[in-house]
């Protein structure tokens, strides 16, 4: 490691060390198993419905955090952040939209199942490259809000990342953070919510559980879930009270979503699966049509 700058306040050479690995394994193993997905999509031709053309755009997403963990991880390393404001207002607008990108196309998937299941309505190329393209435009609305005042960018406790800046708790953040909140948590959560559960009254009356219902929900509670308590807990109370060892948790927390959306995504899908094995060894799917379902 790098011993040319000082420790950043509060943190050990241990403490240090140990976050930009666990940032830099993690970043590593989303880009990977993501990269996997978005390269069997273009090459496995069985693989290019619209209903996983909403998966790769949560592979795409997890791909920008896993990039943007990478950077905090080289920057941990360091021990500083070497490219200055500028880039952290970057850096800080990167993560929060590909992070906010990744829910929202988790949400729109969890759409198209409701319907596969329950419905019956087979997902259009027009309905899905919609539903793709408004998730991106969406998060990147609420993304550019902190850069343009309502909300703001600044550094991470370990000040070798960037994020939104709870530090102050001020009336900006509040109203921004209740507004984020509501539009990139609770309302994909309820869609989440809602369609999961409609599709596990549907397996219990049929007896065939083709997926299990509560991981996409549970994921999103528990890599995001620690981080917006902190949020919350910024607007009533100092937040700079808490060790800053602790607050970067929730952070590192939060990338492991990347890792965990390719297994029930794409790994746990299993014609996606076999469309991956299909690019990995040549060797042909059995089924032509591959559908979002998941063991």
């Amino acid at each position: 490691m790098v011993t040319a700058y000082p420790l950043p306040e509060g943190f050990t050479e241990l403490e240090v060390f140990a976050i930009g690995t666990a940032l830099l394994v993690e970043a590593l193993l989303g880009f990977c198993l993501n990269g996997l997905t978005i390269i069997s999509f273009r090459k496995i031709k069985e693989l290019r419905t619209p209903s996983n053309l909403l998966v790769l755009s949560i592979a795409l997403a997890d791909c920008g955090i896993c990039i943007n963990a990478f950077i905090a991880a080289f920057s941990s390393f360091l021990r500083y952040w070497p490219y200055g404001s500028d880039g952290c207002q970057i850096h800080g607008f990167q993560g929060f939209w590909t992070a906010l990108a990744s829910i929202s196309s988790s949400a729109a998937v969890a759409w198209d199942r409701y319907h596969h299941y329950c419905t019956r309505s087979k997902l259009q190329w027009s309905t899905a490259i919609a539903m793709m393209v408004f998730a991106w435009l969406f998060a990147a609305f609420w993304s550019v809000m902190p850069l343009l005042g309502w909300g703001e960018y600044d550094y991470e406790p370990l000040r070798t990342c960037c994020t939104l800046d709870y530090s102050k708790g001020d009336r900006n953040y509040i109203t921004f953070l209740f507004a984020l909140s509501i539009f990139n948590f609770m309302i994909p959560g309820f869609i989440m919510l809602t369609a999961y559960q409609s599709i596990h009254q549907k397996f219990k009356k049929s007896g065939h559980y083709k997926f299990n219902t509560g991981l996409p929900l549970k994921t999103l509670v528990i890599c995001w879930g620690p981080y917006c308590l902190l949020c919350f807990y910024a607007a009533v109370e100092n937040v700079m009270f808490i060790s800053p060892k602790y607050r970067m948790i929730p952070a590192v927390i939060a990338k492991t979503v990347p890792t965990v959306d390719a297994f029930i995504y794409a790994l746990g899908n299993e014609n996606y699966r076999g469309g991956i094995w299909q690019f990995l060894t040549g060797q042909k799917i059995e089924k032509a049509e591959v559908d979002n379902k998941t063991k």
